[in-house]
């Protein structure tokens, strides 16, 4: 059942727009302006830096959130959603401003690459060399020594997925979090049918994005692609996944999650009752949604503690 407050909102919102029909600048505004409407008020940080990560061939800007206090083990490098296409610092800022005030640890918000600009499989492969690039440089932005921990939204949380099974070999991760990710353009389950339009992400949509991000790459059985076509996720680093009830993606990240523990990955499962794709943003909007970000913090911060 949809939480009450949801169902409001969701009153409030126009019809969907077929995005073949609408300019992507057009859809990245129009996503820009919600999402900065939904945030509400930034948590204060002691510090709050922009910067560049010099990449091989390329620089990601960045920008890393110090809380006011700290617990100092922890950095978490996150990663926003946006269906591969929208989003940027500044649409996943207060997420991650409330999320290290809430852990007292530092984030590092990554301004990967887009498509279709830059499609298939850069997106991933910024994913990957951030992780490889911090770990190495973790006295860039913390003390040295400190963990490393991926976060990711979405799509974001997709990225995630795969960059800490690419370098679960050489990199010694603390965790990841994957919060509500899309693992694959091709997944079908029930969740994916039950909630397919009209419940904030449109699968269609979803889609259309996926052949934008893709470009001209045609092999989904990719792990890259399609996490859950990963044929070994020995070593992954511990996983907590977040997922809301009435998303079409619910059912895909529950079966990732089992992938995981079949490998012998210590995964935690947090299902949000009510809550439909994107909640973590919206505590603006649907003020018990920002309980449950409390929450995912409480459950890192033990999580990482019982490491």
């Amino acid at each position: 059942m949809i939480h009450p407050d949801y169902e409001k909102y969701l009153q409030t919102l126009p019809a969907a727009v077929d995005p073949s029909t609408q300019p992507l600048v057009e859809r990245r505004a129009a996503y820009r302006e919600r999402a900065l409407d939904q945030r509400g008020p930034l948590e204060e940080m002691a510090e709050v830096r922009d910067g560049e990560l010099p990449l091989e061939g390329r620089r990601l800007k960045y920008r890393l959130m110090v809380p006011r206090s700290e617990r100092g083990d922890a950095l978490v490098v996150y990663f926003h959603g946006g269906s591969f296409v929208f989003g940027d610092l500044d649409t996943t800022e207060a997420l991650c401003r409330r999320l290290s005030a809430d852990t007292s640890m530092r984030f590092l918000a990554i301004d990967y690459r887009l498509a279709p600009e830059h499609p298939f499989p850069a997106a991933v492969d910024d994913a990957i060399d951030t992780l490889r690039y911090v770990v190495a440089h973790v006295e860039d932005f913390t003390a040295p020594g400190t963990q490393v921990i991926a976060m990711g939204d979405s799509a974001g949380a997709s990225l995630v997925a795969v960059a800490c099974a690419q370098t679960r070999q050489d990199l010694a991760m603390a965790g990841q979090v994957l919060i509500y990710p899309t693992l694959g353009p091709e997944v079908m389950t029930d969740s994916s049918h039950r909630y397919a339009s009209g419940y904030v992400l449109e699968i269609d949509h979803l889609r259309h994005d996926y052949q934008l991000y893709l470009g001209e790459w045609t092999d989904h059985t990719d792990p890259r692609v399609t996490p859950l076509f990963a044929p070994d996720l020995t070593g992954a680093a511990p996983a907590i996944v977040v997922v809301a009830e009435c998303d079409p993606l619910r059912d895909e990240a529950i079966a990732y999650a089992g992938l995981l523990e079949h490998f012998g990955v210590r995964v935690e499962v947090l299902e949000a009752e009510g809550m439909l794709h994107g909640f973590l943003r919206m505590g603006h909007v649907i003020p018990d949604a920002m309980d449950i970000v409390d929450d995912v913090a409480t459950h890192l911060s033990t999580y990482l503690s019982n490491a």
